[in-house]
């Protein structure tokens, strides 16, 4: 029996269509023929649609170029891989794919770093020219497959560099692609605007954030980002192999802007014409930010120039001060009739008050140690105006009044000192006053094989220390609250709103403040200056610019974001170089000229040896380099004691010595200035760094995890008393530091303690799990919570 059936399809053809081809990829295979066959043919390998070998090929039979197609056109040939070409991703998709054999002569030197890029630093190519008669098979193929395809625009005849430019630099150089364009093949540039453009940027040069966008404009996958990041110079290498293959330096240079303006304007000169708007107004000067820094906790202009209709809230302020401290200071704007009150009682000041006469007011016989109040009334003339201005508290020494009160805590150190212990500076701040600022024993107890030195450097008050995870606080978060002052920084925003290349695998969902509150889902770490790290050797970094990108591309997310709190370096390395992004300043220059230099801080620096500091200045921490007493090993490990490096192997080795999250060394009077600063809402003297309502938006418990505020670690109602000891406040916050420090800053008692140890700085025994322990973190100063407590009992208990 025979069945038979039949399908009557009706044809109704739609107007709404389009070719599936967009693009034709051109390779090099950097192999021989026969070679290429196996890759091309063979099961389990790559494919393309096409291959055309070269003349004299000893390993082809025929030994003539030639066209052999190996995928029909209507098929999907696996030639792109990962790619990109004018919003279209996976290319295998909508392209054909020319494969020609060209063989290429590359070395890699390891040793430049782990790059896979075949136009990276650590590669090396010498390309052979192509064979004429090869070319002449080339064209005549292109000509045919785009006869055929007529949605494959010119600008989307390129090359595999093209679309993979982080991977890929073929078909090379030596590519032809202007004999293409001669034929109808093709993109270029005409010779005149190419001249029009490099003489314009000659002159005014683009900004990189220009360049990128152009790129992307252009077909380009480049994200602006408004640096010269790798996947910058890569993009640029590739382009310059396609258009201007005798200058290819990987810069984004003027030549390579005017190749890709004029190609603009040729192909896409609506689009041309809105970058060229866009270049106009970048070299319009720059508007000031509008930010007006205050001068002290009270600096105001009164009369109100925009009163309120409650007459009695008009021209009143509060301050914080302390009793017979404090200071007023008034400028006039013309002659001035004025009554001022402080705490109720009227000032005696001579009248009138003169213009262009600063006039300079103690207030030790009003003020009071907490609340001030100060009010301005009775203003004459009319059109007369004041500058009012009460300067923030500043420390004062009284130590000496208050030897006595510290015995216990002085004896339990002094006695681990005598067991072993290395050394500690402990300073105490209370009611804006230093009532404690003691050194016990030693900068530096060991040598590199634990015994101890014949002559020990004895520890000062003014030793430098190695301030570990404490630099997030004192540098990244006084950053990031100084940013959120001057309305750079929302900390509320996806971080990729700061950093656009940080997208996927859900990056796009983080905000700035998870990576604050160590939600984000990153794991604690990322070794990256070891290649045997977690992640494997794509992990390995010992290049600041590399591990950047790593970070903010690559490094995977441990768990969901907002789940749970992962204490995370991997946080504050990311936010340090969003920092440095929104300033366009290096981490440390930053922190150095925008917030420790006003303070009149000269001990608090990033890399301090490579500042004019002497490793004499401060304490040693590890006795052999990174190496555990020898046990570890990786490449470009220190052996020797470090004093004045940072610890931090991944600070060092990974970031140039300046990270978000170690590097920072200080010393306790430099500290004892920025804890005062925060027990004073953000501002200290005349320098004000950031408003009290930005300190507790950052400050303030997460709503969840409510140990941790964006950044500052809370006591947390006893939660966090290895750290904060057992009388902390429920307003108190600090951080630690691995090296063997500690910050509590407690405003509900006017309280800042600072304990600075070198507890890493100690022979490493093996403890009973057969974990390596530091000996020096056995001790209960090296655990922080006991001596705080013994501080907090002797300020409690007087």
């Amino acid at each position: 029996m025979i069945s038979c059936s039949s399908r009557n399809v009706i044809q109704m053809p739609s107007s709404n269509y389009g070719e599936r081809v967009k693009s034709l990829v051109i390779h090099f295979t950097a192999i021989d023929y026969a070679k290429s066959v196996d890759a091309l043919v063979k099961e389990g390998g790559l494919s393309a649609h096409y291959l055309v070998p070269e003349s004299n090929d000893p390993s082809d039979p025929v030994g003539k170029p030639r066209v052999i197609q190996l995928v029909d056109e209507n098929k999907r040939a696996w030639h792109a891989g990962q790619s990109y070409w004018q919003g279209r991703t996976g290319l295998n998709d909508h392209s054909i794919g020319i494969e020609i054999v060209n063989v290429p002569t590359c070395e890699r030197d390891g040793q430049l770093g782990p790059s896979l890029a075949e136009h990276g630093n650590n590669r090396l190519c010498l390309f052979p020219d192509y064979d004429p008669k090869q070319i002449e098979v080339v064209i005549e193929l292109a000509k045919d497959i785009l006869s055929r395809n007529p949605d494959i625009h010119p600008t989307a005849v390129i090359g595999h560099s093209d679309i993979a430019f982080n991977r890929k630099n073929d078909p090379g150089p030596r590519f032809p692609w202007y004999e293409l364009y001669q034929e109808g093949i093709g993109a270029w540039y005409d010779n005149d605007t190419l001249a029009h453009y490099w003489k314009q940027f000659n002159e005014h040069p683009a900004s990189v954030g220009l360049i990128q966008a152009a790129f992307r404009a252009y077909g380009y996958g480049l994200v602006e980002t408004g640096i010269k990041d790798s996947s910058t110079l890569n993009a640029v290498s590739a382009f310059q192999m396609h258009f201007l293959p005798w200058h290819v330096t990987g810069e984004p240079d003027s030549r390579t802007a005017a190749a890709l303006f004029a190609l603009l304007e040729k192909y896409f000169p609506a689009t041309a014409e809105n970058l060229l708007a866009r270049y106009a107004k970048e070299l319009q000067p720059s508007e000031q930010l509008s930010y007006e820094p205050k001068h002290g906790q009270i600096d105001a202009i009164v009369p109100d120039m925009s009163p309120s209709e409650r007459a009695l809230v008009n021209d009143r302020f509060s301050f914080k001060g302390y009793q017979g401290r404090g200071e007023l200071m008034i400028k006039a704007s013309e002659p001035t009739q004025a009554t001022i009150t402080v705490n109720g009682e009227r000032i005696n000041i001579d009248q009138p008050l003169m213009p262009d006469t600063p006039y300079q007011y103690s207030l030790a016989r009003r003020t009071r140690n907490g609340v001030n109040t100060l009010a301005v009334s009775q203003v004459e003339p009319e059109s007369a105006t004041l500058r009012v201005t009460v300067p923030f508290p500043t420390l004062t020494d009284q130590t000496a009044q208050n030897n006595q009160r510290f015995s216990a805590v002085d004896a339990l150190i002094n006695q681990e000192v005598q067991q072993g212990f290395p050394g500690a500076v402990l300073l105490v701040v209370k009611d804006g006053a230093i009532i404690k600022r003691t050194a016990y024993g030693y900068a530096k107890r060991y040598n590199e094989s634990d015994h101890e030195l014949m002559h020990p450097q004895p520890m000062r008050t003014d030793t430098g220390f190695d301030l570990a995870s404490n630099t997030k606080m004192f540098a990244t978060t006084f950053a990031l609250m100084r940013l959120v002052e001057t309305r750079q920084l929302d900390v509320s925003k996806p971080i990729q709103f700061y950093l656009p290349e940080y997208q996927g695998d859900g990056r796009e969902a983080r905000l700035v403040s998870d990576l604050l509150s160590h939600k984000s889902g990153y794991a604690p770490e990322i070794p990256f200056h070891k290649p045997d790290n977690p992640l494997g050797p794509a992990f390995y970094s010992q290049d600041k610019q590399r591990t950047s990108e790593l970070l903010v591309t690559q490094v995977p997310f441990d768990t969901g974001n907002g789940l749970t709190t992962a204490y995370s370096d991997t946080n504050f390395m990311l936010l340090g170089l969003l920092v440095e992004r929104i300033t366009g300043m290096p981490l440390d220059q930053y922190c150095e000229e925008q917030l420790y230099a006003p303070l009149g801080l000269t001990h608090t620096r990033f890399n301090p040896l490579l500042k004019g500091h002497q490793s004499e200045e401060f304490a040693a921490t590890e006795l052999m380099g990174n190496t555990r007493g020898g046990r570890l090993d990786f490449p470009n490990i220190r052996t020797y004691t470090l004093q004045g490096e940072v610890h931090d192997e991944k600070a060092f080795h990974a970031m140039l010595g300046v990270s978000g999250h170690a590097g920072l060394f200080s010393t306790a009077d430099d500290l004892a200035v920025m804890a005062q600063l925060l027990l004073n809402g953000g501002g200290y003297g005349t320098v004000q760094l950031f408003e009290n309502s930005v300190l507790n938006a950052f400050i303030k418990p997460d709503n969840r995890f409510w140990s941790y505020g964006l950044g500052w670690r809370r006591a947390a109602n006893g939660v966090n008393r290895w750290h904060f000891g057992p009388y902390a406040s429920e307003q108190a916050f600090g951080h630690t530091g691995w090296t063997g420090t500690a910050t509590v800053i407690d405003p509900a008692l006017d309280l800042a303690v600072i304990l600075l140890t070198n507890a890493r700085h100690s022979p490493i025994v093996e403890n009973e799990d057969g974990e390596l322990q530091f000996t020096g973190k056995t001790f209960e100063t090296g655990k922080y919570g006991s001596i705080v407590s013994l501080v907090y009992e002797a300020v409690l208990n007087r």
